[in-house]
């Protein structure tokens, strides 16, 4: 590939320096010399290359040890790919295994030695990690219920999955200006977090006379980190055989416009923030040739990734049922208990949803009654607490080297206390995330809280910044962030508040993000005052 971009060589930041000359997709073939030279072997620069393996080197960073992500497109797997990540996770990753947010499964405490095995066994059940992390297209992310889903439009299953061959290990794609993030879903309630993706196709549709023709929207521009943008919304109308094309073309403008001097300022969001839709859409067309215009959006809201509870499919006699992962953390056990359910009642189908849990799929009615008294389904319960089932953390600093606070066992004991303290008949969603970079998908929550350092009693602390009034629904809007941080041991009090107010001053069936817009974001920093104050007062 003629890499242009070298004729401003002085402009590139340092990383993209070293890919000029060293292609993340070449380090996977260096991961077997790895393996007999040892951790203390892999320079800085070949340590950061890993990713495009799927793998980034856990805290701490000396340590020698890895997490890797597994990419599981639109979260779609069966029993016998979950046995084998669970007995991954117990015979090499310390029998920890988490769920994130894009629909993957995530390893840790892998080591340089086991890493090519681990490839190797994933490889044998038809599992990928190259592209999982790295200036590349990632996991493409989608409707988990994809297939059986009455509230779809289309199946995307093979979509997703010519999509996804296509870009892997493509060397075309493999040298982006930073990470690429694509979500296809035909689902009606915005499975697919359209919104927040580099580029992502949502389910619509045309009239042809008396013809209805299902199709796409196209959204490009979405993202999170420190900046967030909300993905600008084309005036196109994609038939499912032009998905390919249109994500080719998308990925293509990326890779040679998209910026490539400032690794903050390099994502998709920026080229589209500064080109306008108008401009990304004439350069995307002269890439693909004639495209319609848009039709009919058939969005009718947001279901935010969660699908709780026994539910008809849109097959006959079928039922899909949805589990709560209490912060998409399984051991082992779990994982193999609950394939054998998958292969005891249904047809060993599994799904991945982007808030960490899980669902089981082709269920006979009959045998519903029968699934629900197993004592793995019981434990993860298709009927979470609302505190429980509702909450989203990220890694925290327990293993990742950005974060600054601890996240996982914070918000699992925020959520059940919260359980116990205040009686909710709607779920409020609450994310965790322990930096800026919001991996924990804070903009996206009822109420966001993000960690950072601060000064208590002359002492470093771990301290929570608060946002509100997230939602990818019809209005889609970014949680807005309130000023004052709070120590995490305050988190639960000002949370209690929060929520007893919202408890007490709601219309009936009344949602958070409709009440914020209701009551204004000053109200909620008003009741958040008194506590910022006494830390005030108190000189700490």
């Amino acid at each position: 590939m003629n890499q242009f971009w070298v004729k401003n060589y002085e402009e590139l930041n340092d990383f993209e320096k070293v890919k000029l000359v060293n292609d993340g997709l070449d380090i996977v073939k260096k991961i077997p010399e790895y393996k007999k030279s040892g951790f203390k072997a892999i320079n800085t620069n070949e340590r950061t290359l890993l990713k495009w393996a799927g793998v980034n080197v856990q805290k701490p960073r000396e340590a020698g040890y890895f997490l890797m992500r597994v990419k599981i497109p639109s979260g779609v797997i069966n029993s016998e790919q979950a046995r084998v990540l669970a007995n991954i996770a117990k015979d090499y990753g310390r029998e920890r295994l988490d769920l994130t947010t894009r629909q993957a499964v995530q390893f840790h405490w892998l080591t340089i030695e086991t890493i090519p095995i681990v490839m190797d066994i994933l490889n044998k059940v038809q599992l990928q990690t190259i592209g999982a992390e790295g200036d590349c297209p990632r996991t493409v992310t989608g409707n988990p219920l994809a297939g059986i889903d009455p509230n779809e439009t289309i199946d995307t299953r093979g979509i997703v999955q010519e999509v996804t061959e296509y870009f892997q290990g493509n060397r075309e794609f493999s040298n982006l200006p930073r990470k690429f993030k694509l979500s296809i879903s035909a689902n009606m309630y915005n499975a697919g977090h359209a919104q927040i993706n580099d580029l992502a196709f949502t389910p619509a549709m045309k009239n042809y006379g008396t013809r209805e023709i299902y199709g796409f929207h196209v959204y490009v521009g979405g993202g999170l980190s420190a900046k967030p943008h909300i993905a600008q919304k084309l005036n196109l109308f994609v038939h499912p055989h032009e998905v390919l094309k249109v994500s080719i073309a998308v990925a293509t403008l990326f890779r040679d416009h998209g910026y490539r001097k400032n690794r903050r300022h390099a994502r998709l969001k920026f080229l589209v923030a500064d080109w306008g839709r108008e401009k990304f859409e004439t350069e995307l067309l002269m890439l693909t040739g004639p495209l319609e215009t848009e039709g009919i959006d058939l969005t009718r809201g947001w279901n935010a990734g969660y699908y709780y509870g026994v539910h008809a499919q849109k097959q006959p006699l079928l039922s899909y049922v949805g589990l709560s992962v209490p912060l998409g953390r399984l051991t082992p056990e779990d994982l193999i208990e609950i394939a054998e359910c998958a292969d005891r009642y249904g047809d060993g189908s599994l799904r991945v949803c982007p808030t960490k849990n899980l669902v089981l799929a082709n269920i006979p009615t009959e045998k519903i009654e029968a699934l629900l008294e197993e004592k793995v389904i019981k434990r993860f319960s298709p009927n979470p607490q609302p505190f429980v089932g509702y909450t989203v953390s990220c890694s925290g600093k327990e293993f990742c080297n950005l974060a600054l606070v601890e996240t996982k066992a914070f918000a699992l004991k925020l959520s059940q206390t919260l359980a116990e303290k205040v009686e909710v008949d709607t779920p409020l969603r609450i994310h965790v995330t322990g930096c800026p970079n919001s991996c924990g998908h804070l903009q996206i929550a009822d109420i966001g809280l993000k960690g950072t350092l601060g000064k208590l009693n002359g002492q470093t602390v771990e301290k929570f910044e608060l946002s509100i009034g997230g939602s990818l629904g019809i209005n889609a809007g970014f949680a807005t962030a309130l000023q004052g941080a709070i120590p995490a041991e305050m988190v639960e009090e000002v949370l209690e508040c929060f929520i007893r107010f919202y408890k007490n001053s709601r219309f009936p069936q009344e949602s958070f993000y409709d009440f914020v817009s209701r009551f204004g974001i000053g109200t909620f920093q008003n009741l958040l005052a008194p506590f910022v104050d006494t830390l005030r007062l108190a000189g700490k």
